[in-house]
């Protein structure tokens, strides 16, 4: 089904101005397909009905909700056990070092999707749980689709979800059969907490964490944006900290704020002397009725 050009531009334009993602012509083939299921819900067959409808006053909630399902919520548990390898072996004993007086760490998942990622790091620390005795973790996950934030905070995973990326031992020792599917145990729930949270507003409580994953985020921004985004997370994150970014990112000719890390392609650190510089914000950026999180 072809999409006129009018009404990928209102789509478009509605995705930018919620997310400050932008919707590519590499991303516009599947839009008709994400939004089938919208399509049945509300009694209409294409997205021309679509874009008229969202042109009425008052269509809030049906932006929100075509919003909702042009977000990119892909994720599983150790997505990717390369780059989880590299945080055991390297970034965490890293910074069990730096943070011994204090034995406190914070990290935040930004983007986090329905929470995969944010509960496969509470399970490396349970599962040792001898180096992280008597130590403060609290894992932070943000994102802005307000659904996927909502099973994050369930806790429950379908059989599905949960047979991606985890063992049976894995399984077993941090999951519970419940109605649903399975849900985490209260001890890798209680090193966590979810937040709907655009990543271009204020980084959450506490604020300077000691790590930042923010994969397969960036992708989808202008490279306007994405420098709002780096500056965003620079200010989240402690002077001695690391941020990973996803395989198909780099903070190279994209900001000013971070530098590689010697710890990973993947993993970087502030940039020496680079202290927040002004830049255009985000209201700036992004149209004023942008300012959702």
């Amino acid at each position: 089904m072809a999409i006129d050009d009018a009404s990928h531009r209102i789509i478009a334009d509605l995705l930018a101005s919620r997310t400050g993602q932008q919707l590519t012509e590499s991303r516009r083939w599947r839009v008709s397909t994400a939004l089938s299921g919208l399509f049945r819900e509300i009694g209409i067959e294409n997205v021309d009905q679509l874009a008229c409808m969202l042109e009425r006053p008052g269509e809030y909630r049906l932006a929100t909700r075509v919003v909702e399902a042009l977000l990119n919520n892909e994720t599983y548990f150790f997505r990717d056990h390369v780059y989880f390898n590299t945080l055991a072996n390297s970034v965490l004993p890293e910074l069990a070092r730096k943070r011994a007086s204090t034995r406190r760490l914070s990290i935040w998942s930004a983007g986090c999707s329905t929470g995969q990622e944010a509960l496969s790091l509470a399970m490396m620390f349970a599962e040792q749980s001898g180096r992280w005795q008597d130590w403060t973790i609290e894992i932070v996950g943000t994102d802005i689709s307000g659904k996927a934030i909502e099973q994050a905070q369930s806790g429950v995973y379908s059989q599905f979800e949960i047979q991606r990326g985890i063992s049976v031992a894995q399984m077993l020792n941090f999951f519970a059969e419940a109605q649903g599917g399975w849900k985490v145990s209260d001890k890798i729930q209680a090193m966590t907490r979810f937040e709907r949270q655009n990543i271009l507003d204020f980084p959450p409580s506490p604020g300077k964490f000691d790590l930042v994953l923010c994969r397969n985020v960036l992708l989808y921004f202008a490279p306007e944006t994405r420098r709002t985004a780096f500056d965003k997370l620079a200010s989240g994150l402690a002077s001695d900290g690391f941020l990973m970014l996803g395989a198909g990112e780099t903070v190279v000719g994209q900001t000013d704020r971070f530098e590689p890390s010697g710890l990973g392609s993947a993993l970087y650190c502030p940039a020496v002397g680079k202290a927040s510089q002004p830049r255009r914000t985000v209201e700036n950026i992004l149209r004023p009725a942008a300012a959702t999180g």
